[in-house]
């Protein structure tokens, strides 16, 4: 297949690199029905980067004829009878408007349509962007048929990225090796200076020996053979006064040290020096130990109110700054609630009349949400259905049957019977 170098202003070069082949064409049919086939349509285009549709149709522009591309069969037709010099020519043009770079010349380009429709040409050599005279004819038919570009950007995308880690992995290990070279030498350097220390000595030691260097260099010895000195230093000053400390002191301090972090339950019923006064109430113990981390029997250990007001404590510090999605949050608390319930089956009332609570003191998020709280409740065992029928039966009989909370529930609790009575019929 004879080549021929790309752009009219490079036919001369012999060792340009950007060539496409020689245009072939075929004059098919007789009158009215004449037809030219430009029959290596495809391998054009594709040595231009551009689709042959894009070729084809420029040719049907220029010559006013109809045009007309196959993407199943490749086959490119342009009605009438035209010769392979005129078609050549036409593509040249086609070259000049939409392959070459305006800047360079270069034809490596690839289009571009913005988002105010306008057709651009990138070029990959220079970086130069191009606008495309958007007055001719193929223009319009650029910007309904677009070329496909995406998966080649995604693909260069992704080469760059890759690229990008590599090369951040290879400056990472770099470092790593770098650090390792680093800490061999210093490592070298202690071993050399202390081999050195230990082969010479320093020049205290052999003026003024210590006491502890003087009882081991001969126990058998005469004491009146030892000159004995005292080093006045701050630092053998205060070395002297930490051997001094007594045992029951190191201990206490051993001890301080040893158990700084953990955590002490701290008591509901603080009292003054009359032990009848509480300096604070179960909630702010509650929030205080649950920010210690203090367990569940921990912290219910800790409260020294009726049971009652325990579970309406613990409830309402679990519940603390929650404005919203209450039963999500009860979720990640479960271990404590089991705990109030674990005493006894009359526990879980306790549990319920604590959720009663919470919602009657004007909290108007928590009364929307009270059923959505009872089923989290019961999905995860805490609560039982009879429980819960008892408790409501009870609430709207009582003295405040007329609460938002009862009309709230109600839903939860018919669902409830509804499906107990559906398994006994079963």
């Amino acid at each position: 297949m004879a080549l021929q170098n790309i752009g009219a202003s490079n036919s001369d070069d012999a060792f340009y690199r950007y060539k496409m082949p020689k245009m072939i064409t075929k004059i098919e049919g007789r009158g009215n029905g004449i037809k030219t086939n430009i029959v290596n349509m495809v391998d054009v285009a594709k040595a231009l980067a551009r689709p042959a549709s894009y070729t084809t149709k420029y040719f049907g522009c220029e010559l006013g004829a109809q045009s007309k591309f196959d993407e199943k069969t490749g086959v490119s037709l342009v009605n009438g009878s035209h010769d392979t010099a005129k078609l050549a020519g036409l593509l040249e043009n086609f070259i000049k408007k939409y392959v070459q770079c305006y800047g360079c010349g270069n034809p490596e380009t690839e289009i571009l349509i913005t988002k105010t429709q306008m057709i651009q040409l990138k070029c990959a050599a220079c970086g130069f962007v191009s606008d495309v005279d958007m007055r001719d004819k193929l223009t319009s038919f650029i910007l309904k048929n677009p070329p496909e570009q995406k998966k080649n950007s995604k693909d260069k995308k992704a080469m760059r990225r890759a690229e990008m880690e590599r090369l951040k992995e290879g400056e990472a290990a770099d470092k790593a090796l770098k650090k390792l070279s680093q800490a061999k030498d210093v490592k070298k350097s202690k071993d050399k200076t202390s081999t050195k220390k230990k082969g010479n000595g320093s020049d205290e030691d052999h003026i003024s020996p210590t006491v502890s260097q003087a009882g081991d260099k001969d126990n058998g010895s005469d004491d009146d053979d030892i000159q004995w000195q005292t080093d006045t230093s701050a630092a053998a000053a205060q070395k002297r006064i930490q051997e001094q400390l007594s045992a029951v002191t190191a201990d206490m301090v051993m001890l301080s040290t040893e158990e700084p972090e953990k955590k002490v339950v701290k008591k509901a019923d603080e009292e003054n020096s009359n032990g009848s006064v509480k300096k604070k109430s179960l909630v702010d113990v509650i929030k205080e130990n649950l920010k210690a981390g203090a367990g569940a029997k921990e912290i219910l250990a800790s409260l020294s109110g009726s049971p009652q007001e325990n579970a309406s404590a613990l409830f309402e510090g679990l519940l603390d700054g929650v404005e919203k999605g209450f039963a999500k949050h009860l979720v990640k608390k479960k271990s404590y609630l089991a705990a109030v319930v674990v005493e006894g089956e009359e526990s879980q009332m306790l549990l319920l009349r604590a959720v009663e609570d919470f919602c009657g003191k004007s909290n108007p998020n928590a009364v929307k949400e009270v059923a959505l709280v009872l089923k989290t409740l019961y999905d995860v065992d805490i609560i039982e259905e009879e429980y819960v029928v008892k408790w409501y039966e009870e609430g709207t009989s009582g003295g405040n049957k007329s609460s938002l909370i009862w009309k709230n529930a109600k839903p939860f609790v018919e669902w409830l019977q509804s499906a107990e009575s559906e398994s006994e019929e079963e």
